[in-house]
C-alpha cells in the first residue's frame, strides 16, 4: 500500500484519534479487499484470466504511488543515523531469505511452492509497513527510508538472491527478472519521486487516494494469481498458508532480536521487526506469475493478506504494552 505516509505523519493530540482510525481501516481494508479479488479469481477465473496482461502495469502503479509520497528528505536518514537504516536493509535481505530456505526444507514443499516463498523473502520490504509502524508507535521515518532504501536495491538483490536461493527448484533468468524489476519498481518510484519534487501541491491534493488506488490494483493481481492455478490451490492451500505464517512471524521476531542486539531503541527495534516481517508481496506474485509459475505464485498472493492482518495485531500488541509501562510507571 503507497502513500502510508499521509497516514503517519505528526498529528496533534486532537486529531490522533481520527488518524489512528484511519491508519488502522487502511491496515485492515487491505487484506479484506485482497480476499475478495482472491475469492473473484477463484470462482470466476475465466473472466479474471485476461488480466493477466495488467499485472506488469498495475504494480507499476502500486510503485508509482510509492514514489509519490516521497522526497529527498526521505534519505536523509542515511546519512544522519546510518546504524539503523543498514541494520533493516540487512536484515531484510539476510534474515527473510533465510528463513524461507528453512521452511522450504523443514516444511518439505514441493518445487513451485517452495520457489514461491523464497521468492517473497528475496522481495523489499513491504509498503504497508509504514502505517503499521505508525500504528506499532515505532519510528516512522525510519520505515519509510528502510522501505526506499529496500525498493531501490531490489533490482540487484532480488533476482541475485531469488538465483542462488530458488535456482535449484525452478529455472530462473536473473538479468531477466532484474529488468522487469527496473521497469516496474525502480522507474515509476523514481518518476513519482521526480513528479512530487516539481508538483508538490498538486500530489498533496492526490495523495489521500493512493492507498485504495494501491489496495484495488493488488487486489487485482492476487486475484490473477488465484485464477491462473485455481485447479491446484485445493492441495496447496493449506502448506502454503503454513509456510506464509511462520515466515511472516518470524521475521517479525528476528527482525525485533537484531534491533535488541545492535542496541537501537525501542522504536527502532519495533520497525526493524516490522520492516523485516512485511514483504513486497505484489513485486513477488508479478514475477512469480511472469517467471515461474502460477502455483509459484500463491505464497505472495497469501502473503499480501496475512502480513497486513498479523502487522495489525502486532501493532495492537505494541500499544498495549506501552499502556501496561504506563500504568506501571504511576
Amino acid at each position: 500500500m503507497s502513500a502510508t505516509k499521509q497516514a503517519v505523519a505528526p498529528q496533534t493530540n486532537a486529531q490522533s484519534n481520527k488518524q489512528d482510525r484511519a491508519a488502522y481501516i487502511a491496515a485492515l481494508g487491505f487484506p479484506i479487499l485482497v480476499i475478495i479479488g482472491g475469492v473473484v479469481g477463484y470462482a470466476t477465473p475465466s473472466l479474471v484470466l485476461p488480466l493477466k496482461e495488467w499485472v506488469n502495469l498495475l504494480l507499476g502503479l502500486v510503485m508509482f504511488g510509492m514514489g509519490l509520497t516521497l522526497k529527498p528528505a526521505d534519505f536523509a536518514l542515511v546519512v544522519k543515523r546510518p546504524l539503523p537504516v543498514l541494520l533493516g536493509v540487512v536484515a531484510q535481505y539476510v534474515v527473510m531469505p533465510f528463513l524461507a530456505v528453512v521452511l522450504v526444507h523443514t516444511l518439505s514443499l514441493s518445487p513451485e511452492v517452495a520457489a514461491g516463498v523464497v521468492l517473497v523473502g528475496c522481495a523489499p520490504g513491504g509498503t504497508s509497513s509504514n502505517v503499521v509502524s505508525y500504528l506499532a508507535r515505532g519510528d516512522v521515518a525510519l520505515s519509510v527510508t528502510m522501505t526506499s532504501v529496500s525498493t531501490l536495491l531490489a533490482p540487484v538483490l532480488t533476482p541475485l538472491l531469488t538465483l542462488w536461493l530458488a535456482g535449484q527448484y525452478m529455472p530462473v533468468s536473473a538479468p531477466a527478472m532484474a529488468l522487469s524489476i527496473v521497469k516496474v519498481v525502480l522507474v515509476p518510484v523514481v518518476g513519482g519521486l521526480i513528479l512530487r519534487a516539481f508538483f508538490a501541491s498538486a500530489v498533496k491534493q492526490v495523495e489521500p487516494a493512493l492507498p485504495w488506488v494501491s489496495v484495488v490494483a493488488i487486489s487485482i493481481i492476487a486475484s490473477t494469481v488465484v485464477a491462473a492455478s485455481a485447479e491446484k490451490i485445493a492441495s496447496s492451500a493449506a502448506i502454503v498458508f503454513v509456510a506464509v505464517v511462520l515466515h511472516n512471524c518470524l521475521g517479525y521476531v528476528l527482525g525485533y532480536l537484531a534491533g535488541r542486539v545492535a542496541g537501537v531503541n525501542r522504536a527502532a527495534q519495533r520497525t526493524t521487526a516490522i520492516e523485516v516481517g512485511m514483504q513486497n508481496s505484489g513485486l513477488a506474485a508479478t514475477l512469480a506469475m511472469k517467471y515461474m509459475s502460477p502455483t509459484a505464485a500463491l505464497p505472495a498472493a497469501v502473503f499480501s493478506v496475512w502480513h497486513n492482518l498479523s502487522g495489525a495485531v502486532v501493532a495492537a500488541l505494541c500499544r498495549t504494552l506501552d499502556k501496561r509501562r504506563l500504568t506501571n510507571a504511576r
